[in-house]
């Protein structure tokens, strides 16, 4: 174990167990009949089941970590997070935090429906540990920044979803916490709340420790240095986000193989080519390619063995890149037409292929990706077992910051929304940016046309 003084969040052999009862009676029955027959010297009859909210959870969270927890529905997260918080207490195990928690958990969780916005800002943060002189002077900063207006003085009970979470979020980030504790509550929020919100988490993360919940996994990438995976109530892996999220990915597609389909007239499936017109160049191209700016990126060789998942049904054999008149790249420029190849063998019947893509950076946050579903979902296609799947995707390469970078390519079978992950390939190719052209962003776009005017 490491420094106590180090430590802001320790969990210790963590475990949740509710008594589910069939029947109001039975609680009764629970309550009053195992007293009687252990005075009559019987043994106690037991009118519950039990299901185990968490078992035998274990981690640290050092100070500064910003640390994600997830895991599907049901896995525990909530439960966890609430008992962190002190609102629940644990079946057995302990839990040591190091600093000032403020959580935003459940939506409207730690407000009267009843007390106006006022009231509830009042009582939340005191009970958070402020004086009501420290809120009074915060209180103006706490309503601006939940840019809830007049309805401050409304009862919390008119207000929207989004309102809630606004107030709730303003009221925690003006508390003076070390440990800031947040669920999925901010996904209700409207898309410049959320960005308010991440403007304060990372500022908060230069000095704060933060706990993290969320199904949004470029999000978990995005600001996280640590990850928790929970299924079932146990943790099944904890270390870096990119990690951790693969893992996860595979546990949902694992459980969720299911897929709806009728087979009708079949055609076999040819290799697809997509024609896009090529309108226009980077009016600065001839200028950065001359200069030691150009976005140069060498392109490494597909990696059979990386990790993946999938029924095996199918198999992606070559992942390559290609220039437009389909020769194999090994250097590349960013800004130039490119071919993405992706061909694949099929063991089985495969109805419906869908072949695609994630370009992901070194944290694992993807990048772009697409698939070739919208463009073959009304052909019912087959590809029988033993044929070859190529797919091609051809789009200009966007200009890169310097780094390295990942293709992901996959193969499934059914529809967009439902369908059977054949073969799922982490990281199947590399590349690498060696020096960054005209790109202050995730990606460069090609400019038309650039003007600059006094007047």
């Amino acid at each position: 174990m490491s420094s106590d003084d180090n430590i802001a969040i320790r969990v210790s052999n963590l475990s949740k167990c509710y008594q589910i009862y069939n029947a109001p009676r039975d609680r009764l029955k629970q309550f009053v009949l195992p007293r009687l027959h252990r005075l009559a010297g019987r043994a106690p009859k037991q009118y519950f089941r039990e299901f185990w909210a968490l078992r035998d959870v274990s981690f640290e969270i050092k100070k500064g970590e910003t640390v994600g927890i997830i895991g599907r529905n049901g896995s525990g997260k909530s439960t966890l997070l609430q008992m962190i918080c002190g609102t629940l207490n644990p079946t057995s195990g302990s839990i040591q935090t190091n600093g000032r928690i403020a959580a935003l958990l459940e939506l409207g969780s730690g407000f009267n429906p009843e007390f106006t916005g006022r009231e509830n800002v009042y009582m939340n943060a005191s009970v958070l540990g402020l004086r009501n002189e420290e809120i009074d002077t915060r209180f103006e900063d706490i309503v601006t920044f939940s840019d809830i207006g007049d309805f401050i003085e409304q009862p919390v009970k008119t207000y929207s979803s989004g309102m809630m979470v606004r107030l709730a979020f303003a009221v925690i980030a003006h508390v003076d916490a070390e440990i800031l504790v947040v669920d999925e509550a901010l996904a209700v929020g409207d898309a410049f709340f959320t960005q308010k919100c991440m403007r304060f988490l990372r500022n908060f993360m230069k000095t704060g420790t933060i706990l993290f919940v969320s199904h949004d996994t470029g999000a978990v990438v995005n600001l996280c240095n640590k990850a928790v995976l929970l299924n079932h109530g146990e943790v099944v892996e904890i270390g870096t986000p990119k990690d951790v999220i693969e893992h996860y990915l595979a546990t949902v597609y694992e459980s969720n193989q299911e897929v709806d389909g009728v087979i009708a007239d079949v055609a076999k499936v040819t290799t697809s080519q997509f024609q896009r017109s090529t309108d226009y160049r980077d009016m600065r191209e001839a200028m950065i390619n001359a200069s030691n700016l150009r976005n140069d990126i060498e392109v490494f060789q597909f990696e059979p063995d990386q990790k993946g998942f999938g029924t095996g049904d199918a198999k992606i054999v070559s992942v390559r890149l290609l220039d437009p008149s389909g020769a194999p790249l090994s250097w590349v420029v960013g800004g130039e037409d490119v071919i993405l190849e992706i061909r694949c063998s099929a063991h089985k019947d495969i109805l419906r292929p869908i072949v695609g893509f994630q370009f992901k950076d070194r944290l694992g946050q993807v990048i772009f990706c697409d698939n070739t579903y919208f463009i073959y979902q009304n052909k019912l296609q087959l590809a029988e077992a033993g044929t070859e799947i190529i797919a091609r995707f051809e789009f200009r390469l966007p200009v890169l910051p310097s780094g390295d970078y990942s293709i992901s390519p996959a193969i499934a079978e059914g529809t967009q929304e439902e369908h059977i992950q054949h073969h799922w390939l982490h990281d199947a190719m590399m590349v690498r940016v060696h020096s960054t052209s005209v790109c202050l962003g995730l990606i460069g776009v090609p400019m038309k046309k650039l003007s600059l005017e006094t007047q």
